[in-house]
């Protein structure tokens, strides 16, 4: 095939490849060189030259692209990718010179909610990629005239398979600063930390990057509220956070549940993490019903 060409296929039904529930049938494929395919603006998710990567490389080369990526006119020229980031870079890998693709006329908004949305589910996300990604698709959804707060959030969390409070812890942690951010990314700072630590100010969280950069120190989960409570109250100054996070942590608490007394009530499709989040969640509920304070 001649670069530059595009060798067109049109689908009979573009909801049977995609199953996206739209009425797109008839959209054309079109190949298009990689020279001309341009990487989302702020696209929030990595590109790794990993196992799983190779792993995709090997099967474009024995099957080629399966599912034509997503693109949009691009305003240089050539085309800003939606969705086929990865896909682009194993076709650049297999050797190949041009990736089959669906141009479709697509704003800010509808590129960014599809964006997220072909991501959103994979296993292997940071914490910050995903808190970059909700909170895009958020700004989206807002900008579009979606109902905003609450009821967006938990369609969002329905979209992704997850609650929509998890949706918006996520879209909290994204106000983290890039370097607490990239804290949690290596579990140097834990994900309820980050929370709290979001709450504050760019010059507090500043502060905290600094005593920790100093020290080395960690933050319990209590240090992290007290910090957020005095941001609240406009009352945390670089003294406070030195006296909190130099103060000496008490002993953290560990409850082991046995394997048999969990497969009672979660099955084997469940993982780790789900079972964690679901007793999470239901101690929540119980927390309330008890007037916010749990057992004292």
């Amino acid at each position: 095939m001649k670069s530059g060409s595009a060798q067109k296929v049109r689908l009979a039904s573009f909801d049977d490849l995609f199953g996206s529930g739209g009425e797109q049938s008839g959209e054309v494929i079109t190949s298009v060189p990689l020279s001309q395919l341009h990487p989302f603006k702020n696209h929030p998710f990595r590109v790794l030259d990993d196992g799983k990567m190779q792993e995709t490389v090997e099967s474009v080369k024995k099957y080629g692209i399966l599912v034509p990526g997503i693109v949009r006119p691009y305003a240089g020229g050539g085309y800003e990718v939606v969705a086929g980031h990865r896909r682009r870079r194993a076709c650049e890998l297999a050797g190949l010179k041009e990736m089959p693709v669906i141009i479709r006329e697509l704003d800010d908004d509808e590129s960014t909610v599809i964006m997220v949305d072909s991501n959103i589910q994979r296993e292997d996300l940071l914490p910050s990629e995903k808190a970059r990604a909700y909170r895009m698709k958020y700004e989206a959804l807002k900008h579009q005239g979606s109902r905003a707060g609450g009821k967006t959030i938990e369609e969002m969390g329905e979209t992704a398979g997850e609650s929509g409070k998890t949706v918006q812890r996520y879209i909290w942690l994204s106000r983290l600063s890039k370097e607490l951010l990239e804290m949690v990314d290596r579990k140097e700072l834990g994900f309820v930390q980050g929370i709290d630590l979001s709450f504050l100010t760019e010059e507090a969280q500043g502060w905290v990057r600094d005593f920790i950069g100093r020290t080395g120190a960690g933050i319990s989960t209590g240090q992290s509220a007290r910090l957020k409570e005095y941001g609240r109250i406009g009352e945390l100054m670089p003294a406070v956070v030195e006296q909190i996070l130099a103060e000496k942590k008490a002993p953290v608490r560990r409850v082991a549940i046995k394997r048999d007394m969990l497969d009672k009530y979660f099955g084997e499709a469940y993982s780790d993490e789900e079972i964690k989040g679901i007793i999470l969640e239901l101690l929540e509920k119980w927390k309330e019903g008890q007037g916010g304070d749990g057992i004292s």
